[in-house]
């Protein structure tokens, strides 16, 4: 398969309160929007990846869905977003894996985990 792009898309349970919570809470940067005016679909910059919240389904998201964004400092990230509204479903800690995660969720209760990969972590040595 010759894969020329992708993306992550979310289909929310109310998608302006979905699309504020990742461009104002988050903070994301908006790639492009489109549909109509009074509801339109949003591809959000994630990183190396794009993130299209868009459409309306009748019940939040499996949860089973998460997403992962690797972030420069978690504490720092963690309280900004959750004093901006955030819900916290875990505070930042070290795991057993070495990087430092904290859990936060969407709206519709999908589960983010925001990442640092700390200085000497195996992951800042692998030049793959």
């Amino acid at each position: 398969m010759d894969v020329l792009s992708s993306r992550i898309l979310l289909r929310p349970t109310d998608l302006e309160r979905t699309r504020a919570f990742y461009r104002d809470v988050l903070g994301l940067g908006v790639y492009r929007e489109f549909g109509p005016a009074e509801a339109p679909g949003t591809v959000f910059f994630v990183g190396n990846g794009l993130l299209e919240v868009s459409g309306r389904a009748d019940a939040a998201a499996s949860t089973s869905l998460a997403l992962w964004m690797q972030v420069r400092d978690v504490a720092v990230e963690y309280a900004r977003v959750v004093s901006a509204g955030a819900v916290s479903r875990r505070e930042p800690r070290v795991e057993p894996w070495g990087l430092i995660e904290a859990h936060i969720a969407d709206p519709d209760g999908v589960l983010i985990h925001l990442v640092q990969i700390p200085e000497g972590h195996p992951l800042r040595r692998d030049q793959r």
